[in-house]
């Protein structure tokens, strides 16, 4: 696939955007300055940023309680993110939501979901509806390994594959559900495979690579896009940090840890752009700068937005 300067240059920035979120996000929470509860995503910005970017504003994705990335990648607002993060009034849910509820329903953005596998069979509501109403848009459900053994993962795939529907299943396997490692939980390699039994293509991807991912994408968007019906696109990546902020991650090898640091898909993106004469170390350098000033601007206007006030309490919740 002939992919363009200007589509890698994209993803290349939404990676770094990504990538400094998550730090600074980090850095926030271990200062005691962002309450709640974060999953960042580090390590694993080349799966969705190569998906989203086949992607149109039209188009839908469900999310994780690992989905600043996802957000970013489609296009979300790091200001609104950020002030979420925060509890504040001018966040994506006004405070309500923190960090595994952000959504943006004008961006197709379904929601990140705190309940493992439940995105799945909302994407599947909503690439019924998009067949329904033939607007030739597509959905896009991010899981993880883990949740790939839940009832809503095959209950999903069921309904999708029998009545073709426009959406694409990305298995973002960072090999571990939670400290449990893939190979203790499942009896097979390749999460791809699953996609046998439900009669449709299963594709198993490096997803440490934003070009692999991109491509495999593409093809996966297109083919549902066609008609033809849905496919597990499934991206072998890395979280690098624990589960969650303050999980110190002693269940993972430390060779193994650090064989998968080596394999960073940053440094990857950016040693490939500068081998196909796409960008100098300037230009790189320039971009990180830049990225990094973004970020401490949608920090600020996290601190300084307000909290949210007594008369907001009952709003924007269900009553029973």
């Amino acid at each position: 696939m002939e992919i363009s300067k200007e589509i890698l240059l994209g993803m290349y920035r939404k990676m770094l955007t990504i990538r400094r979120f998550e730090e600074r996000a980090a850095e926030l929470y271990a200062a005691g300055r962002m309450p709640g509860f974060v999953h960042l995503y580090v390590g694993e910005e080349a799966v969705a940023t190569g998906v989203c970017a086949s992607l149109t504003d039209r188009d839908f994705i469900t999310s994780t309680h690992r989905g600043h990335g996802h957000v970013i990648a489609k296009g979300g607002k790091i200001d609104l993110m950020m002030a979420e993060l925060y509890g504040k009034a001018t966040g994506y849910c006004k405070g309500k939501g923190g960090s595994m509820h952000i959504a943006d329903i004008d961006l197709g953005i379904l929601g990140a979901n705190g309940i493992v596998g439940a995105g799945q069979p909302i994407s599947v509501g909503a690439a019924f509806a998009c067949k329904y109403k033939k607007t030739d848009a597509v959905a896009i459900c991010f899981f993880g390994d883990g949740a790939s053994n839940r009832g809503t993962f095959h209950e999903a795939m069921n309904m999708a594959s029998s009545f073709k529907l426009p959406v694409v299943f990305v298995c973002e396997n960072n090999m571990y559900g939670i400290s449990n490692y893939q190979k203790h939980h499942m009896n097979i390699s390749d999460i791809a495979d699953r996609a046998g039994a439900y009669g449709v293509p299963g594709v198993s991807v490096d997803g440490n690579d934003v070009i692999a991912v991109y491509e495999a994408a593409s093809e996966a968007v297109a083919r549902a896009r066609r008609g033809d019906g849905p496919s597990i696109v499934e991206c072998k990546t890395w979280r690098h940090r624990g589960h969650f902020e303050g999980d110190p991650a002693k269940y993972k090898d430390p060779e193994e840890q650090k064989a998968w640091l080596a394999k960073d898909p940053i440094p990857r993106i950016e040693a490939k752009l500068i081998e196909l004469g796409m960008a100098t170390q300037a230009d790189i350098d320039a971009m990180r700068a830049k990225v990094s000033e973004e970020i401490e601007a949608a920090v600020k206007f996290a601190e300084d937005s307000p909290e949210p006030g007594d008369d907001e309490l009952l709003t924007d919740v269900w009553a029973g």
